[in-house]
């Protein structure tokens, strides 16, 4: 069961692409997971951790159930027995410090606990999901958790996320300093701290997003390195490797809403183990 929603309120609309609830067995254990580029807020309500590993299947990021997760920039393995039952909220691009309070680029790559960014309110939030049970009432909650948490807003975020949105309609970076009037140190610098990567890099991301979208719609692979600036195909093969780890051949989506998710056979991975010390969390 996959229920999921934009906010209700109109001062999140700028901030939050979906809330969401996730609850069910998979019938594979392991998937890879592509990066978005984008911030999320995970609450696991099947048990108090979260855990990610290396593609390798190394120990990568271990917290307790309530977790910030920052924007990423490569693909992770995930372990879908320890997610049976989780919640959260998909930040939108360069909305995350208005939310959180937090310069992103202090998260990229990185997963944090709650409680690191909001102190007890953020244990507190997974008790209060516990105790709603009703998806629809955990959705609320969450929105209610990001209406309380919020912070001024300002000016750079108002620019980034207008910059994020040109970016992912095909805007060059360079046309976004005129655009926005900005120098290009202050551009990059409003990244970092609003979105975690340099605009660069965000608009190759939000190209591989893309891509991704388009084979969801079957389109040939061909036609997307025409249609999304590539040079050529073998320039697409390329930067769909840095990101996704795989080449487009090998990319298998587990469903045409799950994009981000491929399914990996439990045979690849024999030597994962938890890491050491993730009782004491």
């Amino acid at each position: 069961m996959i229920v999921s929603r934009a906010p209700r309120s109109p001062a999140l609309a700028a901030f939050v692409d979906a809330l969401w609830v996730h609850q069910g067995e998979l019938s594979h254990r392991y998937e890879r997971l592509l990066p978005s580029g984008r911030m999320q807020l995970l609450v696991n309500l099947h048990s108090d951790e979260l855990c990610d590993y290396t593609p390798e299947g190394c120990p990568a990021n271990w917290t307790r159930g309530a977790a910030l997760q920052g924007a990423r920039i490569a693909p992770v393995l995930i372990d879908t027995s320890h997610q049976r039952h989780i919640c959260g909220v998909s930040l939108a691009a360069g909305g995350a410090r208005h939310l959180l309070g937090v310069p992103a680029d202090e998260l990229c790559g990185r997963v944090f606990n709650l409680s690191d960014i909001w102190g007890r309110d953020g244990d507190r939030l997974r008790e209060r999901l516990l105790e709603a049970i009703a998806p629809a009432k955990q959705l609320d909650l969450l929105e209610t958790a990001l209406l309380e948490r919020g912070t001024s807003f300002d000016r750079g975020c108002s620019e980034v996320i207008l910059a994020c949105r040109l970016l992912e309609h095909g805007a060059s970076v360079r046309s976004l300093c005129d655009r926005l009037g900005l120098t290009p140190r202050r551009l990059i610098n409003l990244f970092r701290t609003h979105v975690g990567v340099a605009p660069k890099l965000f608009a190759r991301l939000a190209r591989f997003q893309a891509v991704l979208r388009g084979r969801a719609a079957e389109t040939p692979w061909i036609e997307l390195a025409a249609a999304h600036g590539f040079s050529d195909q073998a320039h697409m093969i390329r930067e769909f490797g840095v990101f996704a780890g795989m080449t487009p051949s090998e990319y298998r989506a587990r469903s045409g809403q799950a994009i981000h998710h491929v399914e990996r056979s439990e045979r690849q991975f024999p030597p994962i183990r938890d890491p050491p010390g993730n009782d004491t969390l």
